[in-house]
């Protein structure tokens, strides 16, 4: 398998944990995997990049421009940020909620998202998801970044089995969070699985 992800939200959102747990279930099923990340004021809501390349065609962990077969973006306007990296026919998987930067909430400049959402429309292939209404039942969105990792594996398009990462899951996930953090996977595989590729 040879396959190159991008997973870019901002700080706080465990872009870099999702990043960990596909790189390590490629590694789990025998691949090869390069992966980076880029990080800038991660930790005030900077924007975060990861970047996974599984198998051996890939010689540098960064993805090259126009590459990706997909992108997972946890904020839709970093999903537009990064659509360069995507190739022809890849798909992109985002988040609908928008998370101002500082900047933006001090200028109140009316950013909620829904222009990226039509911009990324008409541009590529894309699986939406709503943050907030999808971890309702968890009573925290910081559990999204699994769910997104749930809907990437149930497209069928991340190319790595269900088994594989909950087995990941099980291994990075500190013990008390483990169940609740299968589940949430479990949730965003039933939403990708019905994707085909359409807004959710």
């Amino acid at each position: 398998m040879n396959k190159d992800i991008l997973i870019c939200g901002v700080g706080g959102q465990g872009t870099v944990l999702a990043s960990k747990i596909i790189a390590a279930s490629a590694m789990d099923m025998g691949e090869t995997v390069h992966s980076a990340e880029t990080i800038g004021m991660a930790q005030r809501g900077g924007s975060v990049t990861s970047h996974v390349r599984i198998g051996d065609d890939a010689y540098s962990p960064l993805i090259p421009l126009s590459s990706a077969d997909m992108i997972l973006a946890f904020e839709p306007a970093e999903a537009v940020r990064n659509l360069k990296y995507l190739k022809k026919g890849g798909t992109v998987i985002a988040n609908t909620v928008a998370t101002r930067p500082v900047s933006a909430t001090l200028k109140d400049d009316g950013y909620d998202g829904s222009g990226m959402r039509e911009y990324l429309e008409s541009k590529c292939d894309c699986i939406f998801t709503d943050s907030e209404k999808i971890c309702e039942g968890y009573g925290s969105v910081k559990f999204f970044n699994i769910i997104m990792l749930g809907i990437a594996a149930g497209s069928g398009r991340l190319g790595i089995d269900k088994e594989t990462i909950l087995k990941q899951i099980e291994s990075k996930v500190p013990e008390k969070y483990r169940e609740i953090n299968k589940e949430a996977f479990m949730t965003g595989f039933a939403v990708g699985a019905g994707a085909n590729v359409q807004t959710v």
